[in-house]
């Protein structure tokens, strides 16, 4: 496959808003709005709202065609340079059909989101080669950027506004859970209690492995598998698969399952290295009992034992969360604890 990278962004440029999935922007307008300030006063950037962006949930649902019309037409406009997903949901895995990658390939550009936007980031990426990021959301990351470190600016301005070669990624300072209840006005911009980052746990590995960034939410992944679109086999050569879980919070049983579901189909067997982050909703002991499930279906079941493993990683459904360019050539090395990126994401 040939890598496209999209163009990095500027002060000034132009970023489309889309909802793909949910419209939690109609419900929940003041965490919509807040995140959309964010963007134009921390980034310099302009925005420009799709029909589907401030769309109720029963119309969004019944509208999948519009929804992939708008991300079409986003790629296809001149004046757009990025585009960012209001927020997740449940359902974009059924706009996948209408996606036009004959327009998205010819435009590459940016585009982030996560969650439910795990089908558009892969999708687009297995069917065109454009690297695509797995990152914030308008409602869920910008509209609560003033709470976080400024850490989080400096990563996605060293990313995508000013990229250079090897960008090591460091955890935060703290990781918070969900947010206060959206309702109330007061909440806008806040996040849940914030708890110390004591660190990446790194539970297996020995030597450095090099290999292009692939995964997101593997809630959503479930929805994908045995479908025309789900990658190939041969697709998973030396993929760092990285994995996050919902905040419908998958027990440690069912993320086993689903980990031993990718030994059945061959690909732990491919890949160079698995990261998991910090699981939403877990308590510490469930966090530990699902590590070691795991590393149990790693080591045991599929004799992975060489492959690094990492988990407690910072993106996903906690806050704050990482940018990771799907496609991306990256390198995990467990002995220096150390990840980083091996090349630019953008051009």
């Amino acid at each position: 496959m040939q890598i496209i990278k999209p163009q990095r962004l500027k002060r000034g440029d132009t970023v489309a808003i889309v909802s793909p999935s949910s419209g939690a922007a109609e419900m929940f307008p003041n965490i919509y709005e807040n995140g959309i300030k964010n963007i134009e006063k921390y980034f310099g950037l302009k925005i420009k709202e799709y029909s589907t962006a401030r769309k109720s949930n029963d119309y969004l649902y019944k509208h999948p065609k519009e929804r992939a019309e708008d991300i079409n037409n986003a790629f296809e406009d001149k004046d757009v340079k990025a585009i960012f997903t209001s927020i997740g949901g449940d359902d974009s895995v059924r706009i996948l059909d209408y996606l036009d990658m004959k327009v998205i390939r010819k435009n590459p550009k940016i585009i982030v989101g996560f969650s439910d936007s795990t089908t558009l980031s892969d999708y687009i990426y297995y069917k065109t080669g454009i690297v695509t990021f797995y990152g914030p959301s308008v409602m869920a990351g910008f509209s609560q950027m003033k709470a976080f470190p400024k850490s989080f600016l400096e990563m996605f301005k060293d990313l995508m506004f000013k990229p250079h070669e090897n960008y090591e990624y460091h955890n935060f300072s703290f990781w918070s859970d969900g947010y206060p209840e959206w309702s109330e006005k007061k909440n806008t911009g806040k996040i849940n209690k914030e708890h110390e980052n004591e660190g990446w746990h790194w539970i297996q590995g020995k030597k450095p492995v090099k290999g292009e960034l692939f995964g997101g939410c593997a809630d959503v992944l479930e929805f994908m598998k045995g479908t025309h679109f789900w990658p190939k086999e041969d697709f998973w050569n030396r993929k760092i698969l990285f994995l996050e879980t919902s905040e419908d919070k998958p027990s440690p049983d069912t993320v086993k399952y689903w980990i031993r579901n990718y030994g059945s189909q061959g690909i732990l067997d491919r890949i160079a290295a698995l990261l998991i982050a910090i699981p939403s909703g877990y308590s510490a002991e469930e966090k530990i009992e699902m590590e070691k499930k795991v590393h149990s279906v790693l080591d045991i079941e599929f004799k992975r034992g060489d492959m690094p493993l990492v988990t407690d990683m910072d993106f996903g459904h906690t806050d704050p969360k990482f940018l990771l360019p799907i496609g991306t050539m990256a390198e995990i090395d467990a002995q220096s604890k150390i990840f980083r990126l091996l090349e630019k994401p953008v051009s």
